[in-house]
């Protein structure tokens, strides 16, 4: 009988050998491990005999094929091949963990104890001197869906859905040469037994099942994502939790309403969040997206992929994108499924819960979210608790610190309200190490790029509508460039807090995990993510034009010498780049021309003397998106070459003085990486670049700047126009301030002031930026002058000292005296 089931086997495993392909890791280690062991052995006549078996999760005779072949192939024990040791006959070496019950139309998995377990038990009691270990094995049947071009196949590869013995086969018949086999690291039975002697045969092999079971969940997790199968399971269960059973009663007291009204409010509010994640909808949406970005984009690069793969596998990875269009969505889940990577939940905007759409997001990972819900605890609670559930439950997640998109194309102020749910989670329950994962993404030419404009100019924000998605489809047929996706510097939560609050694990947090120390932690950590997001910015060839372009006075300049200025601005960023992920794009000043030109987001005007390089006003107002994706990298050299085309010569120590001052300003708005006490080396660095460029020359104690008719003065003049605005902008507030007085306007009255004033320099100067009188930024800038103490508040009216003046008298030194004196007119009137 053994001889016809090895001949059935062998026949079997040769005719799955001529259709399946398989992909296996961890083969070669255990053959390393397997050659060393028999030279040990060989030197050591007193080694233990090693027993090999192989652990399945379910009982598959296909799988248990697959094992053999790859054994025989490596050089391992064979995997279906009898044996006799000890006098006790065993047919293999498989064992498996569960097996399928059921019917065809509903099957379960149930745990199943392998006859070949006990005996070993009863072996290695019997025998102490062998050597008994148990490698677990899986195997994934179509575990490449990125190579796959049918829904179909798709649809039959592996999920965490138990299969009958029809659907495995025609899944083997579809999939069978995408198949992925996982060999990991043995587990010793005969040590494992011997560290746990005090155990009884019945509790020790259910401790071995237990251990195997754990890890295969992990193992399939990381391979195709959480199990996600009991979404409704999940959604009641939430309302089980104290903080809602908390919430409920609090409902039920302040509505009038029972228990089961208040109870069935949950549910619902639940059932509204929640995603119903599908492995088959991912899968689908990989193909539809695929095509989706031939049609849109010319290609999407990925930088510093590796930064995440580090620490993807033993950390809970919170994604922190920048917001800049609703492709982010796609485009993150997109490129981690092509890398090998499980697409994260995504929390989205209730706005996208469209018909027809929702559901489609809602199963390609997306849970939705309400813009506020301060005022309904019960939401609240049931949020809160949704979140601590995917949490804990090894689920990757995804959302936005700015909260809506950017219009601007600036990074928004953070939000801090997810940051503060994910920290009170931790706090709860810290087992799981959580990483903020900083993205930044940057387009060569935004999807929503009109619609932007027209909110800019005062149109009011369009709400998303099925109709709006049907005529997006016509934007197919544009070109939209590249994309760039870059992953940052991770943030690692558990070092955070304990940076912000040492021994925070010890403390008693309260009930509902807010102590004191909480909410400027998490609004400090939501401005480090914001500021990694900044620090991986990518540079690409719009972004350069739109630095040079929009730094002239009628955003036109010759060919040759934007091509020197783009070539200036590419040297700076290789001789003093912003930060260690700093990217370029290929080529020089002139390919970038020549692609923005493919682009129509420039226009050339010829010329007998040299063609002249122009935008349009419409343009000229999308330029300053792309521009304002980067500005900041260029903050300190601009800075320093605002002091200097405002000023013939300076004192090097006065011109360390001045950057040092405004820099918390710029830091503020741009959200720059360099802390307070570290960027005078930096400022520094810059000074001795520009004295080694030509930019600026050496004389004694003194900085001169290159005479106005050089060309260098005219690069160091276009270089000061990218902080200028944010200047402007500073010096409109302090001179508002000092003509209105002190205790005379609250907050939002200074706000709308400055934001009218900027509005109307504007229109005068003819600065095409609407961004310029941007109410966010003015509103920002008063923040930062309330958080430094050179405001306060007294009944809400702002109030100040005597340091206002000398405010004024260093803004003066960055600003030239026209500029200074339309803002002095525009305030006086």
């Amino acid at each position: 009988m053994r001889s016809i089931i090895a001949f059935l086997n062998g026949i079997s495993r040769l005719l799955l050998k001529i259709w399946v392909r398989t992909e296996v890791v961890g083969a070669k280690d255990l053959t390393q491990n397997t050659s060393d062991n028999h030279e040990d052995r060989a030197d050591d006549s007193a080694k233990p005999d090693k027993v090999t078996f192989y652990a399945l999760p379910q009982r598959s005779y296909s799988a248990a094929l697959v094992v053999d072949s790859e054994t025989r192939k490596h050089d391992l024990p064979h995997a279906l091949e009898s044996f006799e040791i000890e006098g006790k006959r065993f047919n293999n070496r498989v064992i498996y963990l569960s097996r399928s019950e059921g019917n065809w139309f509903r099957r379960r998995n149930m745990p199943y104890l392998h006859p070949n377990v006990p005996l070993m038990f009863e072996l290695n009691k019997a025998n102490p001197n062998l050597d008994i270990e148990i490698i677990p094995v899986n195997v994934f049947w179509g575990r490449s869906p990125n190579k796959e071009k049918s829904f179909l196949k798709i649809w039959l590869g592996d999920t965490w859905s138990v299969t009958g013995p029809f659907r495995r086969f025609v899944s083997i018949l579809l999939n069978g040469r995408n198949t992925f086999v996982n060999m990991s690291q043995p587990i010793n039975v005969t040590q494992m037994q011997a560290e746990n002697s005090k155990l009884d045969e019945a509790r020790f092999l259910r401790k071995l099942g237990r251990i195997l079971r754990v890890h295969f969940r992990h193992i399939r997790t990381a391979v195709i994502g959480p199990d996600l199968s009991h979404r409704r399971t999940l959604v009641h269960r939430l309302v089980r939790k104290p903080m809602v059973k908390a919430a409920i009663e609090k409902e039920m007291q302040d509505k009038g309403i029972s228990r089961e009204k208040a109870k069935a409010r949950a549910i619902k509010y639940g059932d509204e969040i929640a995603s119903n994640q599908s492995h088959s909808t991912i899968r689908f949406l990989d193909i539809l997206l695929t095509w989706v970005w031939n049609k849109l984009y010319n290609g999407v690069n990925v930088h510093n992929l590796d930064g995440l793969k580090k620490v993807y596998k033993d950390n809970e990875i919170i994604y922190v994108p920048c917001h800049r269009s609703h492709i982010d969505y796609l485009l993150l889940s997109y490129v981690l499924f092509k890398n090998g990577i499980v697409p994260p939940q995504i929390a989205a905007g209730i706005n996208l819960n469209l018909p027809v759409v929702g559901p489609i997001l809602r199963r390609g990972g997306a849970f939705f979210m309400r813009r506020s819900f301060k005022d309904n605890p019960l939401y609240s609670a049931v949020f809160d608790e949704y979140l601590h559930a995917i949490f804990t439950s090894g689920y990757s997640t995804e959302y936005f610190v700015e909260g809506g998109r950017s219009r601007t194309g600036r990074t928004l102020k953070p939000r801090a309200g997810m940051i503060a749910m994910t920290v009170r989670s931790f706090l709860r329950d810290s087992h799981k190490p959580i990483v903020f994962m900083p993205v930044y993404i940057g387009y060569e030419k935004v999807f929503e790029g009109g619609t932007y404009i027209g909110e800019l100019r005062g149109k009011s924000k369009k709400k998303e509508s099925l109709s709006g998605v049907f005529k997006t489809i016509k934007d197919l047929k544009k070109n939209f460039g590249k994309v760039n996706l870059a992953f940052g510097d991770p943030i690692d939560l558990n070092s955070y807090l304990e940076q912000e609050n040492p021994g925070w694990k010890q403390q008693d947090h309260g009930a509902d995990y807010r102590p004191d120390w909480v909410p400027k932690a998490v609004s400090n950590l939501s401005l480090e993510v914001v500021t990694q997001i900044n620090k991986a910015a990518v540079l690409n060839p719009i972004n350069m034009v739109s630095l040079a372009l929009l730094a002239t006075p009628k955003q036109s300049m010759d060919e040759k010498i934007l091509s020197q200025t783009l070539n200036l601005y590419r040297d700076l960023a290789q001789d003093m780049p912003y930060s260690h992920l700093t990217q370029l794009p290929e080529g020089d000043g002139q390919d970038w021309i020549h692609y923005a030109e493919e682009m129509n987001a420039i226009e050339r005007l010829k010329h007998p003397l040299g063609d002249i390089i122009r935008v349009d006003e419409e343009q000229a107002v999308m330029l300053t998106y792309y521009r304002n994706n980067v500005i900041h990298l260029y903050a300190i050299p601009s800075m320093l070459a605002c002091l200097f085309i405002n000023n013939m010569k300076m004192k090097r120590q006065d011109a360390i003085r001045f950057a040092t001052t405004i820099y918390p300003y710029l830091k503020a708005e741009l959200f720059l990486h360099w802390q307070e006490d570290e960027i005078q080396p930096v400022v520094e660095q810059w000074l001795d670049l520009c004295v080694e460029k030509g930019y600026l020359s050496a004389d004694g104690e003194f900085l001169v700047r290159p005479s106005v008719s050089s060309n260098d003065y005219i690069i160091l003049s276009v270089l000061s126009e990218q902080v200028i605005q944010i200047l402007e902008r500073y010096y409109i507030a302090i001179a508002l301030l000092q003509r209105s007085g002190s205790g005379t306007l609250t907050k939002d009255e200074m706000v709308q002031n400055c934001s009218l004033m900027a509005q109307r320099i504007s229109i005068l100067h003819g600065l095409n930026a609407p961004e310029f009188f941007d109410k966010a930024l003015f509103k920002n800038l008063i923040d930062e002058l309330l958080e430094r103490q050179v405001l306060s508040l007294d009944d809400e009216k702002i109030i100040f000292g005597d340091s206002i003046n000398i405010i004024a008298e260093d803004a003066r030194i960055l600003l030239n005296a026209e500029l200074r004196r339309s803002i002095l007119q525009v305030t006086l009137n």
